[in-house]
């Protein structure tokens, strides 16, 4: 392959044809099922794959086959086949690369800066401003550039199968089922590319290595059938909300942030101990400046290498909703009758969710003070994700495109967040090796205002993808 040829190829793709398309991508306001209830009369997310699937379309990759694949009240994905490059070497011809992106988005949410809003796009200083630029509107193009790029010079591939799907940013609830549906024509997966993932700065490439899971709880106290003036019936009733402390003094320690259940812990592999300590000697400020910091706060630990693995490997706990307490003007004196709050815990990456979950629910329903009553509104979970060991050909591309590209040796790190495909996906292919990476690095704000994604990298992680694509194919 001609690399020189292929790095100029992606470039100029990117100004002529991916930002172009990627920018009318930007107004479609695909949010994502769960921030939408009416999604499917309203159409966005089947405007976003129309939208993405005639540019493909017009690419003209000989032998592509693109379908609309939708099961019955599931959201609609799109799987894009490409065939692998004549002639393929022998080693992996008959391999699968999946690649993997979404077309979901987050909210639009407010407090823009002026000039921008979610659903225009705007070029300013070499970022593309809009949701689902980054997170993750970029994927696609970026995919179908690399096989391009490939393809024109000299390169080679297997056959590849692009997977976009609509419901990411809901937690891929559909696709266990869509990956059961698919599993005859996915074929034999040795590897698996997300572009899905960030970057702790634009210097050099970033590999993911682990993704914590998820577990949520809806946990209700209900201590009164109705509220009660507080002058009548405090002392005498416990406050709901008391009896919520105490459970929750169960899992966490409230001093420290510990999360106190064994179910919900790990023990941290030493490599990703060293993997964290080397990408902080690499970038230093990775962790604290992720965070934009409030005057006079300090953070959980000095240390930044423990922040990280705070952050990647350890569970955390964070209540992220809550019923049953009125806004300061309406709160009136009243013992009220019950208290809810949604927790978030997110655990270890090697962290079963089931167990989690179980652990979870008995520690706070197991002799309840003042025998109170505890439901469970709401009780879900998804898997994290631990990466295989690097093997050598691709150890190799990605030390050829830090050279060649980014001018830096790449780097690995682990994310707090969660891809919930990556654990499906690792589960059903053991034996695959996994690029999860991208363009979502400082600044990009996926999920807030002013998302933007940062052009020029974005096309670097476009020809790193054809490099893998390329050693993939000749390993």
């Amino acid at each position: 392959m001609d690399r020189s040829a292929v790095r100029t190829a992606v470039e100029q793709a990117w100004q002529d044809s991916v930002l172009p398309s990627l920018s009318e991508l930007v107004r479609i306001p695909a949010v994502s099922p769960a921030y939408d209830a009416e999604w499917e009369s309203a159409g966005q997310l089947d405007a976003a794959i129309a939208h993405v699937r005639e540019w493909i379309t017009a690419r003209e990759i000989p032998g592509v086959r693109l379908d609309v694949v939708r099961l019955p009240e599931r959201t609609p994905l799109l799987l894009v086949d490409v065939p692998a490059t004549e002639p393929v070497p022998e080693s992996g011809s008959q391999d699968t690369v999946l690649l993997y992106g979404h077309l979901d988005k987050q909210p639009p949410v407010g407090g823009w800066s002026e000039g921008l809003d979610p659903w225009t796009p705007v070029v300013r200083d070499g970022r593309l401003y809009g949701r689902g630029s980054v997170d993750d509107g970029y994927a696609p193009y970026a995919a179908i550039t690399a096989i391009e790029a490939i393809r024109a010079h000299g390169g080679a591939h297997a056959r590849c199968v692009l997977l976009l799907e609509t419901g990411e940013e809901s937690g891929s609830p559909d696709m266990a089922a869509y990956l059961e549906h698919l599993v005859d024509r996915l074929g034999a997966v040795s590897l698996v590319v997300c572009l899905d993932s960030g970057a702790a700065d634009y210097e050099r490439m970033w590999l993911t290595t682990s993704l914590r899971g998820d577990v949520r709880v809806g946990v209700q106290v209900r201590v009164l059938d109705g509220g009660q003036h507080s002058g009548t019936a405090s002392g005498i009733v416990p406050s709901s909300f008391r009896v919520l402390r105490a459970l929750l003094d169960r899992i966490e320690d409230s001093a420290t942030g510990e999360v106190l259940l064994p179910e919900l812990n790990a023990e941290i592999p030493a490599n990703r101990v060293a993997q964290a300590r080397a990408a902080v000697e690499a970038a230093p400020g990775l962790i604290r400046d992720s965070v934009p910091a409030r005057e006079g706060m300090r953070w959980v630990s000095e240390d930044e290498v423990e922040l990280a693995l705070n952050n990647t490997w350890r569970p955390t706990v964070s209540v992220i909703g809550a019923e049953g307490l009125p806004s300061l003007p309406d709160a009136g004196n009243v013992l009220r009758p019950q208290t809810t709050l949604a927790l978030s815990v997110r655990t270890p990456p090697t962290t079963d969710p089931e167990v989690a979950l179980a652990a979870l629910r008995a520690a706070l329903s197991t002799d309840v003070p003042y025998g109170a009553e505890v439901t469970f509104p709401l009780s879900d979970g998804a898997a994290g994700w631990n990466a295989p060991d690097t093997e050598p050909w691709l150890e190799t591309a990605l030390d050829a495109v830090s050279e060649d590209v980014f001018g830096a040796p790449w780097a690995t790190m682990g994310l707090g967040g969660s891809i919930p495909l990556m654990g499906l996906l690792q589960g059903a292919y053991p034996d695959a090796q996994f690029v999860v990476t991208g363009a979502l690095g400082p600044g990009s704000n996926a999920h807030v205002p002013d998302e933007s994604l940062h052009l020029e990298f974005a096309a670097k992680i476009t020809t790193a993808i054809a490099y893998a694509l390329d050693a993939h194919a000749r390993r």
